[in-house]
């Protein structure tokens, strides 16, 4: 089994405001001295594990990440209805169960979110949130969701011995894939078997304004004849190449040796990423777009990124797509004869010139 498995996709975007910064802007980064788009790694990770195509590919092993498990604790106990159902948001709907008082509650709420993030500070409901965002997998909430049966049973708060088997059971793929870090509880830390660089645009851009009115349909004109709303929209368009490199055998012993999985895992990485991008403004926009090109390449040697490639802008003068793909088998070529070949085997998908297939590429990286 090769260690190494290494992704780069072309994936072309109209215009656009996938991911946006604190002004509401589109992303940017200075490359090469000059302009791009940028989509950020954690907006493409968030895209793709919450994705229908990884939920499906993937249903039962994939986590939630919240703050609020300790909320969703007491709101079970004290409202008398299964954790499962308050996490669905479908309490309402779920036949009753036995309650408990609201002290013991709320006791056993900041008791559980502890155990794997620090709590908030004492005030009114502050406890029952952690200060950190907690990556919770699927046999920790099956733990988490015993552990409240337990103490509507006995109506007594959870020992130590009983909170120190919330960490344990069955691993969530996207923690797996994407690691979880927990400074109040280092124990439950994982390192990330799936590295994701930025996108970033091959070319130059610039940011442009889009200058937008809305009309009040009841407005008859007798008085105003202007729009009922004026407003600006900052956009982009471009051509992306990504890199996503994964270390296939962390992955497998994050996922408890389970190769079935982790190579049902990879299959769904690799076609999300082909297929879903972030949906930021999607309705203003409808920015969906599949990858034009995706090189696989899988090996044992060191992993290197192709973004070289692009230090010198794509200038578009003919085909874009045909010159970024050139640019991009031509460095990794240069980089084979520089240092010896950087894969054992390597597959593609061009859309351009109707080469190779996602389900052929799909194959190669479970092979």
């Amino acid at each position: 089994m090769s260690r190494f498995l290494q992704f780069h996709l072309l994936t072309s975007y109209p215009p656009s405001n996938l991911n946006r910064d604190d002004l509401g802007r589109p992303k940017t980064a200075f490359m090469g001295n000059s302009q791009r788009l940028r989509i950020s790694s954690q907006s493409l990770k968030r895209a793709w594990r919450t994705s229908d195509l990884f939920e499906s590919a993937l249903s039962g092993h994939v986590g939630v990440r919240t703050k609020r498990m300790g909320e969703c604790v007491r709101a079970a106990l004290a409202g008398g209805w299964p954790l499962s159902a308050v996490l669905d948001g479908n309490a309402a709907d779920s036949g009753p169960l036995a309650t408990v008082p609201s002290a013991l509650a709320k006791e056993t709420g900041v008791a559980v979110g502890g155990v794997f993030a620090k709590n908030k500070k004492d005030s009114e409901n502050a406890p029952l949130e952690t200060e950190q965002l907690a990556h919770f997998t699927p046999g920790e909430i099956e733990a988490v969701a015993a552990l409240v049966e337990t103490v509507r049973e006995t109506q007594k708060a959870p020992d130590e011995s009983r909170l120190a088997l919330l960490g344990k059971g069955r691993m969530a793929v996207d923690v797996a894939m994407f690691g979880r870090m927990l400074a109040a509880s280092p124990v439950h830390n994982k390192d990330a078997a799936v590295q994701v660089a930025h996108a970033v645009t091959v070319h130059k851009v610039t940011v442009e304004e889009d200058y937008f009115t809305a009309v009040d349909d009841l407005n008859r004109h007798e008085e105003d004849m202007g729009a009922g709303h004026l407003g600006v929209a900052e956009f982009g368009a471009g051509l992306f190449y990504l890199y996503v490199c994964v270390n296939r055998e962390l992955l497998v012993q994050n996922l408890g040796g389970d190769t079935a999985l982790a190579n049902t895992a990879l299959r769904a990485l690799l076609e999300t990423a082909a297929k879903t991008g972030p949906s930021g403004k999607q309705n203003s926009y409808a920015s969906r777009a599949h990858a034009s090109y995706i090189l696989a390449e899988r090996g044992n040697q060191q992993p290197r990124g192709l973004s070289v490639a692009f230090l010198e802008p794509v200038d578009g003068r003919g085909n874009m797509l045909g010159q970024a793909i050139q640019a991009l088998e031509n460095t990794r070529d240069k980089m084979d004869a520089a240092y010896a070949p950087l894969a054992d085997a390597r597959a593609s998908v061009n859309v351009l010139s109707g080469e190779g297939t996602l389900s052929q590429l799909l194959d190669f990286i479970t092979e």
